[in-house]
């Protein structure tokens, strides 16, 4: 392996970058961290710009994903270790990391333009439970994931890209409200199912419609906002032992779109 350099200075420019790109408190967020071998590779294969690409000196830097770096032309360096750990006072210590431009917000049209399910969260907050959302959406074939309410100002959100394990990138994920919301299901003629408890037909018949859907899931603990209900074109539930109050949101998606996983894999090929 070619020797990489390494940042021995506390007042390289990419130090400050670093110190930069992880105050919470930034109000202009274009730049991002994004840490760790698998959301780094995954970030890279959804085609978002990295500025460059770090490790610490402390670890042998991953050969696979150098060679990844390589061929995409994304700078490579190592950092001191005793300067990773001021960057990161604190928390925990990734040894490996990279500064990545923010790519633009995604919209409607991108999620128009695929063909799978919509997932709507109306009031999901638990960053965890969407990152994870986020994963399974991805894998069973969801064109997209609509935020309402959720009180992320941005994708780049630092939490959701390691609960997401960097695939927040990988799939449209539209911040909305939820008229704005309402209003593109309606335009684009889908059909708007909400999960509940108590639901009207049983998350088994969602396999029977040929029809792209819009999956809506509420709050953990409110459950979907009066506006959307009222929209609905039916309510599903998750048939369960009587004993058993509720499913995690993130378990309920996944058993959804498992059962829409025959049309949705079909309208991506």
């Amino acid at each position: 392996m070619t020797e990489l350099d390494t940042i021995e200075n506390p007042s390289d420019p990419a130090v400050q970058r670093i110190s930069d790109v992880t105050k919470p408190s930034r109000s202009n967020i274009k730049t991002t961290l994004i840490e760790d071998v698998e959301p780094l590779t995954h970030c890279i294969a959804a085609g978002v710009e990295f500025i460059e690409v770090y490790g610490s000196d402390s670890s042998p830097f991953p050969a696979e994903l150098l060679d990844l770096c390589r061929r995409q032309n994304i700078p490579v360096r190592l950092i001191d270790s005793s300067i990773v750990n001021q960057l990161f006072k604190g928390e925990r210590k990734p040894r490996t990391f990279g500064i990545a431009r923010v790519p633009r917000p995604a919209r409607f049209s991108d999620i128009e333009s695929r063909s799978g399910d919509v997932v709507v969260l109306d009031g999901v907050k638990i960053v965890g439970n969407i990152g994870a959302i986020v994963r399974t959406s991805l894998a069973l074939g969801a064109s997209g994931i609509i935020l309402v309410d959720s009180d992320i100002a941005s994708i780049a959100d630092r939490r959701l890209q390691r609960a997401s394990r960097g695939y927040v990138f990988s799939l449209p994920v539209v911040l909305s409200g939820r008229e704005e919301a309402l209003a593109f299901i309606r335009d684009s003629g889908m059909k708007l199912m909400t999960l509940k408890a108590d639901g009207d037909i049983s998350v088994k018949e969602l396999g029977d419609s040929p029809d792209r859907l819009a999956l809506l899931f509420g709050s953990e603990k409110g459950g979907p906002s009066d506006l959307f209900e009222e929209a609905s074109s039916a309510s599903v539930s998750i048939p369960m032992m009587s004993s058993t109050e509720s499913l995690n949101v993130s378990v309920s998606l996944g058993i959804a779109l498992h059962e829409r996983i025959d049309r949705n894999l079909a309208a991506n090929r």
